[in-house]
């Protein structure tokens, strides 16, 4: 492979997408009691949903410019030409860290050729990204053609996601406490997206057997050219809706392919368990 392709650990890919595209992985990490541990490997999401089911309030915490470091510096001294696709800046100081290790490897290493891309995206979203930039990679797509690709598939993610309970996102101070406790009386389902970057709520609907039409009107009404592209699916802790969510859509319709990852540790513990995400591309996929 020509070009390497790095992720941060919030993409939400497996280790089967690390291994099968070798795309290298840098890691956000979840503090726990006054410990780090690194996202997935220190601590699984798993585990995560486990201890916010029992009360337990986490933290999150940015890749640091010393794992950018190390990591640029490997792939500078090969000479090997690489393209960093980052997790919302909007969303988490990762990229302006890999952005001050890219600043000192190139100073040493200035013929290297490095890309970084702000994808504006979170979760599985920007992993599909990472995954169309790998498989292009694998065939020797340049440099230029992975990061214009990459790019345009980024602009284009739509993400529709809804929580289990308000009460997680209250925590993370997305709604109050108020809105929480009033939402979750009324059995009342917020359905967000990503907007430029940034987390933004779209509609609240009342009762959970009424979000996944809705959902899937929204995925009618923002998305097109279904078959082909890849659909994702990310869920916190909860295997079996995301299965649901997945029949229906290929019940309503045609799609090339629906792929379900978990929502990983640093971005789960924001979200919290049973929450439900979905990425589709709103234009014709090149």
């Amino acid at each position: 492979m020509n070009v390497q392709i790095i992720a941060d650990s919030a993409s939400d890919l497996n280790a089967e997408d690390y291994k099968k595209y070798n795309i290298e992985c840098v890691r956000l990490a979840v503090v726990m009691d006054d410990k780090h541990y690194s996202d997935g490997e220190g601590i699984k999401a798993k585990t995560v949903y486990d201890e916010m089911r029992n009360g337990k309030t986490l933290k999150t915490s940015q890749a640091t410019p010393e794992q950018f470091r190390e990591v640029f510096m490997k792939y500078a001294k090969q000479n090997k030409p690489t393209l960093y696709i980052a997790f919302s800046s909007e969303l988490s100081g990762t990229y302006q860290s890999a952005t001050i290790a890219a600043q000192e490897v190139l100073e040493q290493y200035p013929d290297w050729q490095l890309k970084m891309l702000d994808s504006k995206c979170a979760s599985f979203g920007a992993g599909l990204v990472v995954l169309k930039a790998a498989q292009l990679a694998q065939e020797n797509h340049s440099l230029e053609d992975i990061t214009a690709n990459a790019q345009y598939y980024a602009d284009h993610m739509e993400h529709i996601f809804t929580v289990d309970e308000l009460e997680y996102l209250q925590r993370g101070g997305r709604v109050t406490k108020s809105a929480a406790f009033i939402g979750t009386l009324l059995k009342i389902k917020p359905i967000l997206h990503v907007e430029n970057g940034k987390l933004v709520p779209l509609e609240k609907v009342r009762g959970s057997k009424k979000v996944f039409q809705r959902i899937l009107d929204m995925m009618e009404e923002r998305g097109t050219d279904f078959k082909n592209q890849t659909i994702g699916i990310s869920h916190g802790d909860d295997l079996e809706r995301a299965n649901q969510l997945a029949d229906l859509i290929r019940e309503r319709f045609e799609v090339k392919d629906v792929q379900i990852r978990m929502v990983g540790a640093t971005i789960g513990a924001h979200s919290g368990p049973g929450t439900i995400a979905l990425f589709f591309s709103n234009s014709k996929i090149q």
